[in-house]
């Protein structure tokens, strides 16, 4: 009884592709390396809650939670999976870690607190450090 015998799918249910694309769930799956495809800066790569995506966050930042704007807020669950909290609001002293697309130098910035515009700032000259040889600098000789 009732309408649960032929109904469809919600037509908007999210497709677990779409909904990882915009939360930045891009990256490549091991073994590649987990470095970032713009910036080509190594990050902490975590699987998410959509089957086969995988995102980079940022290493080694661990951030108040509430200083991040919703659906840029990253927790990591006791199994190492990443989940985006999008608009929860977070508990009082709850931390999260940030995607690195938010802070990489090779993307467009969004409207960011100041502390996001600083963290892009520092991956700008750790990647120009990575990829800016100097003129006359060569691989040593190993013959």
């Amino acid at each position: 009884m009732g309408d649960t015998e032929n109904t469809t799918p919600c037509p908007d249910r999210p497709d677990d592709a779409l909904q990882a694309a915009l939360e930045g769930a891009t990256a490549p799956p091991p073994p590649a390396p987990p470095n970032c495809p713009h910036c080509g800066l190594p990050q902490d790569r975590y699987p998410t809650l959509y089957d086969g995506h995988w995102v980079l966050l940022e290493p080694r930042i661990v951030v108040a939670a509430h200083t991040v704007p919703p659906r840029r807020r990253w927790i990591l669950t006791p199994d190492g999976i990443a989940w985006n909290l999008w608009d929860a609001e977070p508990t009082e002293g709850a931390q999260c870690h940030i995607a690195h697309r938010a802070v990489c130098p090779y993307l467009p910035p969004e409207d960011d607190p100041l502390w996001v515009t600083a963290l892009r700032q520092k991956n700008n000259r750790r990647a120009q450090r990575l990829f800016n040889l100097p003129d006359d600098w060569d691989l040593p000789d190993t013959g």
